[in-house]
């Protein structure tokens, strides 16, 4: 009776144990040359260049990973590990004073996917990879 128990215990806690590995999401690493670079281009770019609006503002270069983490002339704008605390997942997000919710114009905002990627990217760490 116990070997028949026991190995009912082991079938089951084997089968719960084998869809929690199948369903559990595969973590797959943001990478900034393929999957942040391409949405700052198309978001924010247009003003955060050298001589944009954006720019003018703030000092906010967008164009390079260096220039992006070194932030705006009132500091960084990123803190690696932590979207809750980054002032651009803030800014993009709207939790924020509504005239500086970026992109500045832009109806409905950035597109929530690009958004998620965005703080998955710096919730990683927010590396230059």
């Amino acid at each position: 009776m116990k070997n028949g128990m026991l190995r009912r215990v082991v079938i089951l806690a084997s089968l719960i144990f084998s869809t929690w590995v199948v369903a559990a999401p595969m973590r797959e690493d943001v990478s900034y040359q393929k999957d942040v670079s391409p949405i700052l281009h198309d978001y924010c770019l247009s003003c955060h260049e050298l001589n944009g609006k954006g720019f003018d503002k703030s000092g906010l270069d967008m164009r390079t990973y260096q220039s992006l983490m070194k932030g705006t002339q009132f500091g960084t704008i990123i803190n690696p590990g932590s979207s809750l605390t980054s002032i651009l997942i803030q800014v993009i997000e709207g939790r924020v004073h509504p005239a500086i919710k970026m992109p500045l114009g832009m109806n409905g905002g950035m597109a929530k996917d690009k958004i998620e990627l965005l703080k998955k990217w710096v919730d990683q760490g927010a590396k230059n990879n």
